[in-house]
């Protein structure tokens, strides 16, 4: 498999020559985004690292071994045909590998912080099954829709199958608790299966489900649930506790005017925003880059979307769709969720910023599945080419 993988690549030209192929402006924007969380990182981590490991470059490096591996990885998913993917055998063996590290976590090998489950430690490396399961779904559903496009329109041999391995997975994920990675999960399968032809009608009837699914958390099991509902209601009542982070956060969006206090000169990251380098790094951005630099960040990923919608229109084949419409989803959802935690218009629940906050599996995910989308963009039928190259200009 591995030889012809590296034939084909020799039969297609060098891999530079295989990488100039794909879709300009989304390979410039995925590249940018990574450089600006590795900036961003190290700004916002400078203090907190000095803290905690006595190394003001403890996550510069870290983070800049993520990207190195994630810019591998891209270039991977660019230079493998996406087709190769949509095999049987791989897809269901993802799905289980997803499941039983799903299943691993909740077990004495999971690893617990901040009242939470959801890593598996490996000696120094960390594996976030979250994370993994998305991209397992993204992959399952590109492949279940793809062998039969009509087999959606049923909902006991089409949409049944998809519910439940996503119900499965997303009730394991509320389990470590980690309600914002299900939330995005779930988006991502109602999406991409609406693309792939299940009637409107069904998404209002799964989002109700899903609402007060959510209430139910919130409201019937209480507790940490109901904890994060009322400090996200009235954050500056709970300033000394549970709102501390939120106020935080608050406070330095506030802070950052227009134009921001300056590159490295936030003085929220110094100790008093825990962990900025992580879930709430949108706020040492609003703080030192102002709101033009918060701004052009959210340009940044409506480009990014943008690019990413048009290669999946352009795609000659469902599988190629799917795909490009699943990752470009995960990315959209997460930046919504980012910014509306950070902003205190949701209960706050650890969600990253793509390609931004630290962490090293989102980050290889993120990258890979922007590699993938781009090898698709290679692959646009000729008789649409023309039009493509128009809509660059």
């Amino acid at each position: 498999m591995r030889s012809e993988t590296l034939n084909e690549i020799k039969r297609k030209g060098g891999i530079i020559d295989q990488i100039k192929e794909v879709d300009f402006w989304m390979l410039t924007i995925t590249i940018a985004l990574a450089v600006y969380g590795l900036i961003m990182v190290f700004s916002a981590s400078y203090y907190f690292s000095i803290s905690e490991n006595g190394n003001p470059f403890y996550y510069l490096i870290r983070d800049g071994m993520w990207v190195v591996i994630g810019l591998i990885l891209m270039c991977f998913g660019i230079l493998v045909d996406y087709r190769f993917w949509n095999k049987k055998v791989l897809i269901l063996g993802l799905l289980c590998f997803c499941f039983m590290l799903l299943v691993l976590v909740l077990t004495p090998v999971g690893s617990s912080a901040n009242d939470a489950t959801r890593w598996i430690r490996l000696g120094p490396i960390t594996i976030m099954p979250g994370e993994i399961a998305k991209m397992g779904m993204i992959f399952f559903i590109a492949w279940f829709c793809s062998e039969n496009t009509r087999r959606i329109r049923s909902f006991t041999r089409g949409m049944l199958p998809i519910l439940a391995v996503a119900g499965v997975f997303a009730a394991l994920i509320v389990k470590q608790p980690n309600l914002s990675t299900a939330i995005t999960l779930v988006g991502i399968v109602l999406v991409m299966m609406l693309i792939a032809g299940m009637k409107w009608g069904y998404i209002f009837f799964l989002g109700g489900i899903g609402v007060a699914g959510i209430m139910a958390l919130i409201f019937g099991v209480g507790g940490y649930w109901q904890e994060r509902f009322m400090t996200f209601t009235h954050p500056f009542d709970y300033e000394a506790t549970s709102g501390y982070q939120i106020v935080q956060g608050l406070q330095a969006l506030g802070s950052g005017g227009l134009f921001g206090v300056g590159l490295g000169k936030s003085v929220t990251k110094s100790l008093y925003l825990p962990y900025p380098h992580n879930d709430f790094i949108m706020a040492i951005i609003g703080e030192e880059t102002g709101f033009l630099g918060f701004l052009l960040l959210l340009v940044m990923y409506v480009i990014f979307i943008w690019r990413g919608a048009h290669i999946a229109m352009k795609c000659g084949d469902e599988f190629g769709l799917l795909i490009a419409s699943g990752t470009i989803m995960m990315v959209a959802i997460q930046v919504v969720l980012n910014i509306l935690v950070v902003t205190s218009s949701m209960p706050a629940t650890g969600v990253n910023l793509p390609f931004v906050s630290y962490g090293g599996n989102a980050l290889m995910i993120f990258m890979f599945m922007s590699g993938v989308v781009l090898n698709i963009s290679r692959h646009i039928p000729k008789e649409t080419e023309a039009d493509y190259a128009g809509e660059l200009e």
